[in-house]
């Protein structure tokens, strides 16, 4: 009994829907642009938009801007575990947006190999026996 309120509990926590996902993918995403951008202009003295710039475009392993890049060594450290950690979350926050989608694709190609190799090894086995009659 107990196991099924722990097992319903973890089946509720999990977002079901692409739109929940969505919100809650773009949320992450959304709070470490906004952390990054915010840390580089108080770090950098950037405007809002030159953080915002630098920011999007580590975050998208771009790496950074050819005309924009820190000077300062703190500025410099946290550019590099920015990168570390917002390319890292990019990549979280869409897989498990399209992980449901990219898993049922997985799931529906193993099942088209199967049937196709089981279709083979049946035309495979009428050749044989065809050549073994001769």
């Amino acid at each position: 009994m107990e196991e099924s309120k722990r097992t319903e509990r973890r089946r509720r926590r999990v977002p079901r829907s692409f739109w929940e996902r969505a919100l809650y993918s773009f949320g992450v995403i959304a709070a470490m642009v906004v952390i990054g951008s915010v840390a580089m202009h108080v770090i950098q003295g950037w405007s809002y938009l030159d953080s915002f710039y630098f920011t999007s475009f580590i975050a998208t392993g771009q790496g950074p801007p050819a005309n924009l890049y820190p000077t300062s060594a703190i500025g410099k450290i946290f550019a590099s575990i920015l990168a570390f950690v917002s390319v890292g979350t990019v990549v979280t926050a869409l897989l498990f947006l399209f992980g449901p989608f990219l898993g049922t694709v997985l799931r529906l190609s193993e099942e088209k190999m199967e049937e196709l190799e089981k279709g083979a090894e049946g035309e495979f086995r009428k050749r044989e026996a065809a050549r073994s009659d001769e």
